[in-house]
């Protein structure tokens, strides 16, 4: 039996996909919107995790850290994700977290399941259409560092605040917002994040 923990903000499409995941042999299923997940991974202490992506409580920015908890004990679950081609940004933090499963949310729903049972057996699983998000998240000009700033950023966060929640200095974050717009072309902060999202960077 794999143990299985959906993540999904959207209540109605999170409690009808689980149901169906549920009718699936082989599979013991439970769901929770994001802001619940750390709670529930240690609760449940699933096999697998299915997330999606677009995470509403914290501004598209999914915590992905929170479902692959570092503790004794056991295994980090392992993690697959609901993904779209057009969010390459999302794709790369689900990448550089160690999702192994990476399922297009616009594919048949057969598909998570195929993707969760082989990420069950720690294998990978991606979507051929997911292909050229892939590509375009290899091509990103920005650090990890840096999105987290214009991610921080593009949530309304000051410079004293976004360096309080990174633990950095105001002359670094101001340093990191100058190689922002630079790498962006934008012409400041509000166009670099407008540039942003819409590469789908954010």
């Amino acid at each position: 039996m794999i143990r299985v923990l959906l993540v999904h903000d959207a209540c109605l499409v999170r409690s009808v996909l689980a149901e169906w995941l549920r009718g699936e042999p082989g599979l013991w299923v439970e769901d929770t919107p994001w802001h619940s997940a750390r709670g529930r991974v240690r609760a449940v202490r699933p096999d697998v995790c299915a997330a999606d992506l677009d995470s509403s409580s914290t501004h598209g920015v999914p915590p992905l850290s929170d479902l692959r908890p570092a503790e004794p004990g056991g295994p980090a679950p392992r993690l697959v994700v609901l993904a779209a081609a057009n969010r390459p940004g999302l794709l790369r933090r689900a990448a550089e977290a160690g999702a192994l499963g990476y399922v297009d949310k616009g594919g048949a729903p057969e598909r998570l399941v195929h993707a969760i049972r082989r990420a069950a057996e720690g294998e990978r699983f991606v979507d051929d259409s997911l292909g050229f998000g892939f590509l375009k998240a290899a091509e990103m000009p920005l650090t990890r560092r840096e999105l987290s700033v214009l991610e921080l950023a593009a949530g309304g966060a000051s410079i004293a605040e976004i360096a309080g929640s990174l633990h950095l200095s105001n002359g670094t974050v101001r340093n990191y917002m100058a190689a922002i717009t630079r790498k962006t072309g934008a012409r400041n902060r509000v166009d670099a994040i407008r540039i942003s999202r819409g590469e789908g960077w954010l």
